[in-house]
């Protein structure tokens, strides 16, 4: 017997247990590679009694303590037929401590609890330490050789065929099928750089296995890092990697290297290459250095994968980085073995700031329709329901797209391969909407028929829930009860393998078979557990925002588990949880309602796109419409997804919610990684009405799905691909999918890098789009035949309104006709020939060919094109090379093309020479009303008057325009345009040649001539003086700019001498302001038509030239005498009236007298006008004595010593004058000076004299001057806040004259003042005295002191109401006598309202 059966103390139970397991060798072979993972299974001891095997391999097992020994033996019962004396006899003897501890006896305490097991070879103890041996090269190749074929043949070992658990189809283990995988084009440049949303990835390129390695890169540290989200197979990848290698597939490494960072990060040393190689993986059989030293060398053919980078620890303090961290970031940057290859695996996040720059990015999307129907067909290889796995697949939208991440298609097909026997076609899918029930379905699956192991369930729950707190996802026996580990490797829930814990020293570990599983586990105890209350569940209800990831450098373990929770909280899932939770249904309700209103709240909420992605899986999964509805409803109308991944399960997910939602969205999806096959999921969302991509990722692939997507979205109008990687391939999929969505207003294909044919092939789909009013293909880098390509698209497709290319612009701007739906249901080539009718009659076309280096002979195609087509609004061709010739072309074919409103030629090159070509070009062009050409500024621009014609329809003006064309030019309507020569560096020389083109464009209408900012000098402007008579009757001509000196400025006074259209000159000598400008008015009615019929027409200008005055403002230029003589000379010629207008800085006393002298010598003049120009003190006496040195002047208003106006009479005028000396400073002093010499100045009208600055005296001194003018016949002064003081004249002496004051605030001494000048004014027939401060006592002073002849003399007096006054309402008094002849009498006093006259007559 053996030794270990005569320790145990009981024959008989040993011999049961060796018998029973002798029956079943490949279970216990299995359970073997499960507690002893990196076990040995030497072919050796096959050729042992089978009762001897199984005794070794229960003796291995037997060594590895009691916890090993106690979960053994709970598989055995729980999975084997064992007889039920036998399981209660192995329970209670090897099931439990006591019984093991007290059977193994002191011989089994004694052994170490690290003892390796046999076949486990024993890792060198110190490699660095070990004294190196000479050897000879063969030696050391032969130690290389054997240990790279033991490192083989270990991994051939752990790959063997794989033994299915209890209930599992073989397939379970067996079942590969290679994800789909896009290499990303753009490597890391940065730490952040490794964010999956920062990184571009080109579709369309699969990577195989073999692809990942770039085998031509020999320099450099050379790594891959494999992103992926959970469950998409990352693990499984690294490990099929390591099997083909063992099968010598991958014959380009000769080593390769497994580690995972789940269980480095036990690691608390730091380590060296050798022993993360040989202590941590594998030892070689002797010479360890001999063997490293080979594989340095051979660095560039040795492969290190580490699985689960993003599960690195990452340094809690100063120190640096963790110890294997550190290793990793060496043996990444070619510090340590450098030139080996490197590939880890990852979840999306912030990785490491180790990893190189130049890292290749690889990414793993999972499963597309293809793959999943092949993993189905794998899976169930020749079982009958091979078929019906598929067809409910098929049917189903909700589990295929579950089924795109490869874990979940796992899943699926374990729990189809346990429904399906039992259920009618279509009823087991109808189990499987969620991935929570998916779950639900797969514990059920692998429990025994009829009995849930609920208490097990909970427990390992709990477990999980512990190590998800605390980031643990690797267990020891010490922290799982045996029970329990049993538990979870019967149902294939829990994975070992062996954990290094130092040189020598190994312990077996175990871990969850995903971490998903883990996440759902920890949710059934969350949610079926009597230790958690609802309280504590909902603080585990939380979103988690993928952004997050760019902060944090580890990423939560718990990503799954709200949603999880949320797929619990379905009613479908009550009795499930119910029973978990021994029937308390109560406490499972009220826990799934407290999810469910978490999720209420957070959908309430405004959340970023991440967490938005995360609630719509929690909402799906808790199949509650009322919850659906609420949530699509909350969406903001235009929802933006930025930069973070999304997957097919995270589209078909919004999709799904979307289906609850009334109103439509925008759906922006930009810089988001997609899966291939994401707009798949995408299929009958009625509700996007924008749906808008821009990646890198979106290729040919994605195009495909995309354009089966397009047609089944009814609300869709806007769609936008941009920045893609879309070839020919793919856009031939769409282009056969647009015209199937009527309903499109606007597509966009910005920036794909489109070749000139695939644009071409886009724009055939414009007829097929009745709605479409934009297309966008800017960004795409076209030549320019295909641009004229483009053009005649434009112009022959009916609804296209507006072509606008400018560098890497193109956009084409539609304007569909108005149809009702019903016409838009018909037959589509129905509504493309009403289309067409319909835009033949009413559409005008905008073409804007910018900087697209069009050349002369692009510039005769598009002419030749542009004929043929519709009506023009605008031609813009800018920015191009067409040079003299070109412009010229286009100016010539202006008046062709019936362009509406503008041809822009600007920045092509034209020269001065070219010019005078396209002057001559436009002057036959009678539409032209605007030609503006700046060659400083590169501006060429030509602008189209619209005429009234236009209005009408177009075959009218079509005919209208054929009729004025056979009209000769002098029958042709007058319009006014506009001839802008600005900044061209013109000169004298140029003038003569631009007249004679400038010619014919005087015929055809009123010309403004514009030559401002050249360079014509003093010799040009008299060149063009000359030249003005023959260019006919101009409206304008600024010669602004242009170098002019004071006599040249004054040489142009001469044209209104020889030009009959020039009525008014403008010139500012310093700012070089020059402006010429005939009669607006008449050019105004020219324009109208309003003018009557020849020959009264040249009657009625004539009339018109003689009475219109002619204006001359001369201003900013030094008026010295010699110059106003000398423009006095000019002027005198001038035909009248003439206005003029002086304005300088100041002007002296000995000028002013000149301009003064000159005067008389001209009759025409009826204003001169001195405004913003400083006058001397003594000027008011100069300009007060032209009244009598020029009889025409009839009135000089000098309104201060900056502005001085003179009014002249014409001959026909009678002779009368005013003068206007308001707001000056002349004073009392001033005023009295002036008034002394009123008697003297022939003033027949208005003297104003107001505002300035008089006092009381003045108002007296005017009553005491009333004597000596008998030619004033009133007189007012007021000196309250109205301050005026107007004399006014008649022609002839008056016999009656009035005098007002008003505010005039006189004192008692004045009164007798007053009364002097009153009674020495006979002819003073009425006075008004308006507060003036005299009383009762005052008034009756005064007419005392006025002594007056017999006759009529009124005196008034209004006065406001004071308390001095003896009558309490008196407001105003008036006394009068009157004196008869006969006898004196006193009249009654009368008392009327306010104001109280009394009146005296005195014979």
């Amino acid at each position: 017997m053996d030794p270990v059966g005569l320790q145990l103390g009981n024959k008989n139970l040993w011999s049961c247990l060796v018998r029973l397991l002798t029956k079943d060798p490949e279970w216990l072979n299995a359970k073997m590679k499960f507690f002893l993972p990196n076990t040995d299974l030497d072919s050796r001891n096959e050729t042992l009694d089978p009762e001897q095997r199984v005794i070794l391999q229960l003796n291995k097992l037997h060594v590895q303590g009691s916890d090993t020994w106690q979960s053994f033996i709970h598989c055995v019962c729980m999975q084997l037929e064992v007889p039920l004396d036998l399981e209660v006899l192995l329970l209670s003897t090897f099931g439990c401590d006591d019984g093991f501890t007290s059977q193994l006896g002191a011989e089994g305490k004694s052994q170490p609890e690290s003892q390796l097991h046999h076949g486990l070879k024993r890792p060198h103890q110190s490699c660095g330490s070990s004294p190196r041996r000479k050897q000879c090269k063969k030696q050391q190749l032969e130690l290389a050789k054997k240990y790279l074929q033991l490192l083989r043949t270990s991994a051939q070992q752990r790959y063997r065929s794989q033994i299915p658990g209890s209930g599992q189809p073989h397939a379970f283990h067996q079942v590969y099928v290679p994800p789909i995988l896009r290499r990303a084009t753009a490597s890391l440049d940065t730490p952040e750089g490794a964010v999956m949303g920062d990184l571009k990835v080109e579709d369309g390129a699969d990577v195989s296995i073999s692809d990942l390695f770039n085998t031509r890169v020999n320099k450099g540290p050379r790594v891959t890092v494999l992103l992926g989200k959970a469950g998409m197979g990352k693990t499984t990848l690294a490990h099929r990697l390591c099997q083909k290698w063992a099968e010598g597939h991958l014959n380009c490494f000769q080593a390769l290297f497994l580690f995972e960072f789940r269980q480095l990060n036990l690691i608390t040393r730091f380590l060296t290459p050798s022993e993360l190689l040989f202590d941590l993986y594998l030892s070689p059989e002797s010479d360890h250095d001999t063997v490293f030293q080979y594989l340095e060398k051979n660095a560039d053919q040795v492969l290190l994968i580490f699985d689960g980078l993003d599960e690195a620890l990452q340094p809690m303090g100063p120190d640096g980085p963790g110890p294997v961290l550190t290793l990793f970031s060496h043996l990444c940057n070619g510090t340590l073995l450098p030139g080996c290859r490197v590939m880890a695996t990852s979840r999306p996040g912030k990785l490491p700031a180790c990893l190189p720059a130049e890292a290749a990015m690889v990414h793993m999307l999972g499963f597309d329709g293809p793959r999943v129907e092949e993993y189905v067909n794998h899976f169930f290889s020749a079982q009958p329901s091979r078929e019906g796995a598929l067809v409910e697949l098929q049917t189903n939208g909700r589990l295929r797209s579950l089924c795109a991440v490869p874990a979940l298609c796992q899943v699926a097909c374990l729990c189809l391969h346990h429904l399906l026997p039992d259920h009618a076609p279509g009823q087991s899918v109808a189990l499987l909407p969620t991935m929570t029930q998916l779950y639900m379905q797969m514990v059920l699956a692998l429990s025994p028929p009829g009995h849930l192991p609920t208490s097990s369930l909970l427990d390992l729950g709990e477990v999980a829930l512990r190590g998800l707190e605390t980031g643990k996802v690797i267990f020891y026996a010490k922290d799982i009860a045996p029970p329990l580990i049993a538990f979870g490797a019967t149902h294939s829930l829990l994975t070992s393998f062996c954990v290094p814990t130092g040189p020598g020293h190994q312990q077996t570990g175990y871990a969850f078979t995903h971490l998903s599983l883990q996440e759902f586990l920890a949710a059934l105890h969350l949610m079926a557990s009597p230790k958690v209350n609802k309280d504590t569940l909902t603080q585990y209800v939380t979103l988690h925002s993928r952004w997050v990831q760019r902060t944090k450098a580890r990423l939560g373990l718990s990503d799954h588990l709200p949603t999880f929770l949320a797929g619990l909280a379905s009613c479908t899932c009550r009795p499930f949880l119910s029973h978990l939770a021994q029937g308390n249904e109560d406490c499972v309700g009220a826990k799934q309602a407290a999810v469910v209103q978490v999720l209420k709240k957070l959908a309430t909420r405004k959340l970023t796109g991440p967490k938005v992605v995360e609630l719509c899986h929690c909402v799906d999964e808790t199949q509650e419409p009322e919850l659906a509805s609420l949530t699509a409803q909350s969406l903001p109308y235009q929802l933006p997804f930025h930069n973070f991944p999304l997957t097919c399960t995270d589209l078909a997910t919004l999709t799904n919610i979307l289906e609850h939602r009334e109103a439509p969205i925008h759906l922006d999806f930009d810089g988001c990684p997609l899966e291939p096959h994401c707009p798949e999921a995408l299929v009958g969302c009625g509700q996007i009405e924008n749906l808008s991509f821009r990646s890198r990722k979106c290729g040919d692939t994605f195009a495909e799905a995309l354009s089966r997507s397009l047609p089944t979205m009814g609300r869709l109008q806007m769609l936008g691909l941009a920045g893609s990687k879309i070839t020919a391939r793919g856009i031939s999929h769409l282009v056969k999918a647009l015209p199937l969505c009527p309903q499109l207003k606007e597509v966009s294909f910005r920036d794909n890098q489109l070749s000139d044919q695939v644009v071409l092939n886009i724009v055939e789909v414009l007829p097929h789009l009745p709605r479409l009013r934009k297309l966008d293909l800017s960004s795409n880098s076209i030549c320019v035949s295909t641009l004229l390509c483009l053009a005649r698209v434009a112009v022959t497709c009916p609804t296209v309104r507006m072509l606008q290319a400018r560098e890497a612009d193109l956009i084409f701007l539609l304007s569909p006709p108005t149809e009702t739906t019903a016409e838009l249901q018909r037959a589509p080539d129905l509504q493309e020939s009403d289309g067409q009718r319909k835009g033949a009659q009413s559409r005008s076309l905008t073409l804007r060919l910018q900087k697209c280096q069009l050349q002369v002979h692009d510039a005769e195609a598009l002419i030749a094109l542009l004929q043929e087509g519709p009506h023009l609004e605008e031609v813009d061709l800018s920015g191009n090379q067409l040079e003299d010739e070109g412009c010229r072309l286009m100016a010539e074919a202006a008046s062709q093309l019936h362009i509406a409103r503008k041809l822009d030629l600007s920045d092509n090159g034209l020269s001065v020479a070219g010019v005078h070509c396209v002057l001559r070009a436009v002057s036959a062009c009678w539409t032209l009303a605007e030609l503006h050409i700046s060659l400083q500024h590169k501006t060429v621009i030509f602008m189209f008057a619209q005429e009234p014609e236009e209005q009408k329809g177009p075959q009218e003006r079509a005919a209208f325009l054929d009729s004025l064309m056979l009209q000769m030019p002098s029958e042709l309507p007058l319009s006014s345009r506009r001839m802008r020569l600005t900044h061209c560096g013109l000169q004298a020389k140029h003038l003569e040649q631009l007249c004679k083109a400038l010619g014919g464009s005087c015929h055809l209408g009123h010309l403004h001539l514009d030559f401002s900012g050249n360079a014509l000098g003093d010799e040009g402007a008299a060149r063009l003086a000359q030249l003005l008579p023959g260019l006919g009757a101009l409206q304008s001509l600024n010669l602004s700019e242009n170098g002019l000196s004071l006599d040249a400025v004054l040489g142009l006074v001469q044209c209104f001498s020889t030009l009959q259209w020039l009525f008014r000159l403008d010139i500012s000598f310093e700012s070089q302001h020059i402006l010429l400008r005939g009669d607006k008015t008449s050019r105004d009615m020219w324009a109208t038509g309003s003018l009557p019929d020849f020959p009264a027409a040249a009657e009625f200008l004539g009339f018109r030239q003689r009475c219109i005055p002619r204006s001359l403002c001369l201003s900013e230029c030094p008026l010295e005498p010699p110059s106003l003589t000398r423009l006095c000379a000019t002027l005198k010629d001038c035909p009248g009236p003439l206005e003029l207008q002086l304005s300088c800085e100041f002007l002296s006393d000995q000028s002013l007298e000149t301009l003064l002298d000159c005067l008389p010598q001209l009759p025409q003049l009826s204003l001169l006008q001195l405004s913003q120009t400083g006058l001397s003190p003594k000027s008011p006496f100069l300009l007060a004595n032209t009244l009598s040195l020029c009889p025409r002047v009839k009135k000089v208003d000098l309104r201060s010593l900056h502005h001085a106006t003179l009014h002249f009479r014409s001959n026909q005028e009678e002779e009368g004058m005013c003068c206007g000396l308001s707001a000056n400073l002349l004073g009392d002093s001033g005023l009295r000076c002036l008034l002394e010499c009123l008697p003297q100045v022939p003033i027949s009208g208005l003297l104003d004299l107001s505002h300035n600055s008089v006092s009381q005296e003045s108002a007296l001194y005017l009553v005491e001057t009333l004597p000596s003018c008998p030619r004033v016949r009133e007189a007012s002064v007021n000196l309250g806040s109205e301050q005026s003081f107007r004399i006014h004249f008649s022609r002839e002496d008056q016999a009656g004259k009035t005098l007002r004051l008003s505010e005039c605030s006189f004192r008692p001494e004045h009164v007798s003042r007053l009364a002097t000048g009153l009674s020495q004014s006979l002819q003073l027939t009425e006075l008004t005295l308006t507060q003036c401060c005299l009383g009762q006592k005052q008034l009756a002073i005064l007419l005392s002191l006025v002594g007056r002849p017999a006759g009529l003399f009124s005196l008034r007096d209004s006065t406001r109401h004071t308390e001095k006054l003896s009558f309490p309402r008196l407001e105003a008094c008036a006394l009068g006598f009157k004196k008869k002849r006969k006898k004196e009498r006193k009249k009654e006093r009368k008392k009327v309202s306010e104001d109280t006259e009394l009146r005296t007559k005195i014979n």
